[in-house]
């Protein structure tokens, strides 16, 4: 059994060398013992008795300031020759001539002994400064080294910074933050035994290697407990309860151990005499020598020995399967930088054809959304073009108003201008052309805009279909995505240019008989009959006010209070007068100003067809004689019959000129009103004369702004003006939406097939075309010297677990 188990630790050592030597960190977390200890408890005398010599440094403050680890390896005690492999590289000095049996090697110094356990003690401490600096520091890399002595048990043992409390010195200020870290990092491996030691003369609770055993082993299965100092107790009292387990139990229990006082290492004691005395000390101490058997560096060791090959024992299962686990890792991420022997001369071309249509099924399932490596963190590829096409493009043509940049005073400014020197019978429908293509026009920059977002995804896409594999040849992937980019770039053009072409024709002919379109007579309707809702609404206000009114003047009246409407009433007499009187003169000019709205919309359709009916048969028009009795139509005051004509229209003989004038701008109905920008009344203009006068005597002799207002100066609009403004306003409006769903439909088909679909189906045919040239063959698989370098790591890795797993096979 004893062979077994230093052939276990063999081969965890012959692990961990192999580890160290190509990997360097412990990636298989190997079976090792780690010492944990504060400041001062005696961490480096247990080390030193256990191998028998005096080899780590001393000092005050931190002294082990990166991890040490520590191989002991027996040999036997007659050999006299060097170990096996070892004879090329160490000179036969005069000391390993005399048959000098122990020495020390240093990993960062393969090949050389040390036989002077001195100089192992300053090749520690400046191995240390070179790592960690002078500045008290410390620092996670390891120091290797291996003992060989035929009076050691082979272990493998960790020595970790102790830890302490308060900085000083040139510490850093988080010294027991970065301490206490690795030593976690260490002790929560699971394949890690925890030797704690705590001075015996401090109280058990306070130790600090127990607390931070107990956080990462809460059961203690795999902590030793050492206990020192037991010689430098107050007299009268003994460790004898820890020693137990009966203060604080441990599955692999207590060992005590006494090292050498301060003064014994001053006066240069041996570690066989220190040894010696410890023996003593157990074997005639009251309290301890029932269990000296049990105590002492020797057992120990012992202890420590047998538990490290039966923790390697139990846990070489899991490192093989641990080994089986990474090399499998490794093979995978080998392959996916390429095999080496398939870029030779003879299979470049192949390779640079199978990587090619690799990029270019990668760039098409990205738009068609079947790529395996899809992401679910934000949209991407097709999806973000339909995006883009639903909400994005939807959106910002919904927010556009038809008329938001049109204001009244545009609208009677075109109409005006489309009629030339003659007044309207109509609403002109050249006034409707001209101010709904300009808002046509706004549809053009949200498309413009929505050909580039798509364009700029799809550069997005072909720089994101690159492969591990195709990574590894940088010239190549860059050269791949510069053909796809120029691709896109020279389809961008004819996309945009179609698009552009597709508002055009929106604007190029204004179809009013669109089946959707409003029309002239459903938009008068809509207008006429918002109109009289506005007037029902008002009139309802009205007669709500004069309710109230009556109602307080019946409170008020029961109270004996007079009241202003009671005042009202006594004037009303003479008030009905003056209503009469201008009653009687609106009846007067009723045939030059009709009211609107007198009779229906239908009555005033009527009239108009009359009037069509009679110009074709050659009869004088109707337009006066309306179904029902009524003498005027809203149509007829409309479309100019009568008094309703703008300034400047024509005028029936007999007509007042100022009376009709006064009657259609002071009494007009109140939608006229709730159309009009400031003032309500006309400013007055001179009489027909005076204007002769004006002409004759020429332009100098009166101010050009009385004749010709500025847009300031601009009157109010009269009723008609703002009828016919209304009705421009919402049959572009109508129209517009037409052409905004028409556009909405179209511009996503014309970049689908102009640029989107174009570019897949011709994409492999151009990156074979422009780049499947035997001269670029040896330009385009140039090696990334990154990746060959990871490579040849993961080769080496590989390598490693593959010795790591022969060398465990042995075993089991």
């Amino acid at each position: 059994m004893a062979a077994l188990g230093e052939d276990l630790l063999g081969i965890v050592n012959k692990l961990q060398d192999l580890v160290f030597n190509t990997i360097g960190n412990d990636s298989l977390d190997l079976p090792q013992i780690v010492v944990v200890g504060s400041q001062s408890s005696g961490k480096s005398s247990v080390l030193e008795n256990i191998v028998g010599r005096d080899f780590l440094p001393r000092g005050s403050g931190i002294v082990t300031r990166r991890p040490l680890i520590l191989q002991l390896i027996n040999i036997p005690s007659e050999r006299e020759d060097k170990p096996e492999g070892d004879e090329v590289h160490v000179p036969h000095t005069p000391a390993s001539v005399a048959g000098q049996q122990e020495w020390a090697e240093f990993h960062h110094m393969p090949g050389r002994r040390f036989f002077d356990f001195g100089d192992v003690k300053h090749e520690i401490e400046s191995e240390t400064a070179r790592i960690a600096g002078n500045n008290k520091g410390i620092n996670r890399q390891p120091i290797n080294l291996k003992i060989y002595s035929p009076h050691v048990l082979s272990l493998t043992l960790v020595d970790l910074p102790g830890l302490t409390k308060v900085p000083i010195g040139d510490q850093p200020t988080d010294i027991e933050k970065q301490t206490r870290n690795l030593i976690s990092e260490y002790i929560a491996k699971p394949n890690s035994i925890i030797l704690a030691v705590s001075p015996a003369n401090v109280d058990i609770v306070n130790s600090e290697a127990l607390k931070l055993a107990r956080h990462v082993d809460p059961m203690g299965r795999r902590t030793i407990g050492v206990l020192t100092k037991l010689d430098l107790m107050d007299h009268g009292t003994n460790a004898l309860d820890i020693l137990s387990g009966r203060v604080y139990p441990l599955k692999l229990g207590f060992i005590g151990v006494v090292n050498r006082s301060q003064q014994d290492i001053q006066g240069n004691k041996s570690l066989s005499e220190a040894l010696q005395a410890e023996r003593d000390f157990f074997r005639h101490h009251p309290a301890y020598r029932n269990m000296a058997n049990r105590c002492g560096t020797q057992y120990l060791a012992k202890s420590l020995n047998t538990t490290l090959m039966q923790h390697i024992r139990e846990r070489l299962p899991d490192i093989k399967a641990r080994l089986n686990t990474l090399m499998g890792q490794t093979q995978q991420e080998l392959a996916s930088y390429g095999d080496v022997a398939f870029t030779g001369k003879e299979h470049r071309g192949s390779l640079i054809l199978q990587l090619m249509t690799r990029f270019a099924s990668s760039f098409i399932s990205s738009i068609d959304g079947t790529s395996s490596e899809i992401s679910t963190k934000e949209l991407c590829g097709g999806a973000r073009i339909y995006y883009i096409f639903n909400s994005v493009y939807g959106n910002s043509l919904e927010t556009i108003d038809p008329t938001q940049n049109l204001s009244v005073s545009d609208i009677r400014t075109a109409i005006r201008n489309s009629t030339g020197p003659r007044p309207s019978l109509f609403v002109p429908e050249m006034a409707f052309d001209l101010l709904v293509k300009p808002q046509i026009k706004l549809l053009e920059i949200p498309s413009q805009r929505c050909v580039e977002l798509v364009y700029e995804e799809l550069i997005k896409i072909c720089h994101t279909c690159g492969s591990t594999e195709l990574s590894r040849y940088p010239r190549l992937q860059g050269k791949l995505i510069e053909a796809v980019s120029d691709l896109l770039r020279e389809r961008l053009g004819p996309c945009s240019s179609y698009v552009e072409s597709l508002i055009s024709i929106q604007r190029a002919y204004i179809n009013t008989n669109h089946p959707n379109f409003l029309g002239a007579a459903a938009a008068m309707s809509s207008v006429i009959q918002d109109k009289q809702d506005n007037e029902r609404r008002a009139a309802a206000a009205e007669d709500k006010k004069k309710r109230e009114r009556r109602r307080l003047k019946e409170l008020n009246g029961t109270n004996g209070v007079d009241t202003p409407e009671e005042e009202d009433d006594v004037n009303a007499p003479a008030a009905k007068a003056g209503q009469m009187q201008v009653r009687g003169h609106q009846q007067n000019s009723r045939s030059m100003s009709p009211a609107v709205g007198r009779t229906g919309l239908n009555g005033g359709y009527n009239n108009l067809a009359g009037a069509l009916h009679g110009a074709r048969s050659g009869s004088p028009p109707r337009f006066g004689q309306a179904s029902g009795g009524a003498r005027d139509s809203f149509l007829n005051y409309f479309f100019g019959k009568e008094g309703g004509i703008p300034q400047g229209g024509s005028q029936l003989p007999g007509q007042d000129r100022p009376a009709s004038r006064h009657v259609s701008t002071n009494v007009e109905p109140s939608f006229a009103g709730s159309i009009r920008r400031g003032d309500t009344r006309m400013p007055e203009r001179p009489a027909p004369q005076e204007i002769h006068d004006d002409i004759d005597i020429g332009l100098s002799s009166r101010d050009h702004d009385s004749i010709f207002p500025m847009e300031s100066d601009v009157p109010a609009l009269t009723e008609r003006e703002a009828l016919e403004t209304e009705l421009i306003r919402r049959l572009i409006s109508s129209y517009f939406n037409i052409v905004r769903e028409t556009t909405a439909d179209q511009v996503p088909k014309a970049i689908m097939h102009l640029l989107v679909n174009h570019c897949k189906d011709v994409v492999q045919n151009r990156l074979v075309s422009s780049l499947y040239k035997e001269e670029l063959f040896q330009e385009l698989l140039y090696e990334d010297d990154g990746i060959k370098a990871e490579r040849e790591k993961c080769e080496k890795l590989l390598t490693t677990y593959k010795e790591a797993a022969k060398i465990v096979g042995e075993v089991l």
